[in-house]
């Protein structure tokens, strides 16, 4: 099975995925374990959790969704996993991390060694919350150059630390762009994650943030070109 441990939805500010969109995504690019992961929000991931199980009518399901977060900590970002309330933002990494282990919830470093990545997180917070960290996000599908999933990687085999793959979508076609392949086995918390990540293996597609840039640029052209001529044909037909 494959699982994506990095995705937003129309709750982040800079994604426009809607939640109903999200299951046949994932299903169409055969993830079975999606983390939703907005920006300083947890209640998109609820939602579409929410949906997932409610389809399912208590059924077993192919799919299943991590409730997560996309903190900004005062010096960068971390995801917390397994998440029941939202972590403020702007506190230190170490409170933040505190306040993810209180909910008995999982510490991911995500896209950590990029530096054309604003948020990233400080080397010297990653270097004061090593021990902390439970997951290496070793390939991001939107990172600035493969090396630096690379640089993660070696950071993570030297700490010892299990990796993931993460989409980082900001848009439903993006989702199922990362993953770890791993043997088909139920996730119902953090120890059944780490289990599975660390006899999976991380990959994926990787795209230049330029050519997605433009791909968003094109999707809004087209929106606003078809509401327009939706637009022009209803006053026509009056």
């Amino acid at each position: 099975m494959r699982i994506d441990l990095h995705c937003h939805t129309r709750v982040s500010g800079d994604s426009n995925t809607p939640f109903e969109a999200i299951p046949a995504r994932c299903r169409e690019q055969r993830v079975a374990v999606q983390a939703i992961t907005d920006h300083d929000e947890i209640w998109g991931g609820q939602q579409v959790k929410a949906l997932v199980e409610e389809a399912s009518e208590g059924e077993d399901d192919d799919l299943t969704i991590i409730v997560g977060e996309e903190i900004m900590t005062d010096e960068g970002e971390l995801i917390g996993l397994f998440l029941k309330e939202r972590v403020e933002p702007g506190l230190s990494p170490e409170e933040t991390v505190r306040q993810i282990k209180a909910q008995g919830g999982l510490v991911v470093l995500p896209h950590g060694f990029d530096p054309l990545k604003f948020f990233r997180l400080k080397p010297k917070a990653r270097e004061r919350i090593a021990a902390s960290i439970d997951i290496v996000e070793t390939f991001n599908a939107r990172i600035s150059q493969p090396r630096w999933n690379r640089a993660a990687a070696r950071w993570a085999a030297a700490h010892g630390k299990p990796t993931s793959a993460g989409s980082d979508a900001h848009a439903l076609d993006q989702i199922g762009r990362a993953w770890v392949e791993t043997p088909r086995r139920p996730i119902h918390g953090p120890q059944d994650l780490l289990a599975a990540l660390r006899e999976g293996a991380a990959e994926g597609t990787w795209t230049h943030p330029l050519v997605d840039r433009l791909h968003v640029v094109w999707r809004s052209v087209r929106r606003t070109v078809r509401n327009l001529w939706e637009r022009l044909l209803a006053i026509g037909g009056k």
